[in-house]
């Protein structure tokens, strides 16, 4: 009797926690939905617009390579920390993801076009992370600063998994803060182009999304 009671009760408790879980789950998703998104002011008539994919260097240096992009920063978004840093993110404790910040033009190159970057540049498959790079600091995120952007990200995740038949990794978050990672993470791939990773991973990644993706590229002077 003691063994069947024991039984019993072992099968409630794992219920219970299991139920627990699920609920904690379920707020933290709600929360996440009822955060409102944080909306950039343009400057200089120019817009900004936040992804995670992997390897900050890798996206870094693909945006940077697309027309209507002035600058693409490197740095970290997503988490629940202040002041992140390389080191702390890479952890996987503070939640954020390497990320980069796109200053772009938008009467060059639009906020859905972007979005076709992202897709079009990485694994849209790998769930936390990009390659060779794993871990939750390395998982895919696309952030939106309003109603319009997040129907358009949507739309087109919902289009790509339909067309792989697959389920797509990106998570879709209100941008709340970018925080700008160290100096010499900054234009990384262009400083160390003799860097293992970037020879052998970085570079890569470049070529060929500007292979699949020649009508974006910046005209070379």
């Amino acid at each position: 009797m003691k063994k069947i009671a024991y039984i019993i009760l072992t099968a409630a408790f794992i219920l219970t926690s299991c139920q627990s879980n699920s609920q904690s789950a379920t707020n933290k998703n709600n929360n996440t939905q009822n955060i409102e998104p944080v909306q950039v002011e343009s400057t200089d008539g120019l817009e900004r617009a936040y992804f995670a994919s992997g390897c900050f260097w890798c996206v870094e240096a693909v945006y940077e390579s697309v027309k209507g992009v002035k600058e693409s920063i490197s740095g970290y978004s997503g988490g629940h920390t202040q002041n992140p840093t390389y080191q702390s993110s890479n952890t996987g404790r503070t939640g954020h993801a390497e990320a980069v910040e796109i200053i772009y033009d938008p009467k060059i190159i639009s906020f859905a076009t972007l979005v076709d970057v992202y897709f079009g540049s990485q694994n849209p498959t790998q769930i936390n992370g990009q390659g060779p790079d794993h871990g939750s600091q390395y998982r895919s995120i696309i952030f939106y600063q309003n109603e319009d952007q997040k129907k358009v990200i949507e739309e087109k995740k919902t289009a790509l998994a339909k067309k792989l038949n697959r389920r797509i990794a990106a998570e879709i978050l209100p941008f709340q803060k970018f925080w700008k990672g160290e100096g010499y993470h900054q234009d990384y791939e262009k400083r160390n182009p003799g860097n293992p990773y970037i020879r052998n991973v970085s570079i890569p990644r470049l070529l060929k999304f500007q292979k699949n993706f020649p009508e974006l590229i910046k005209e070379k002077h």
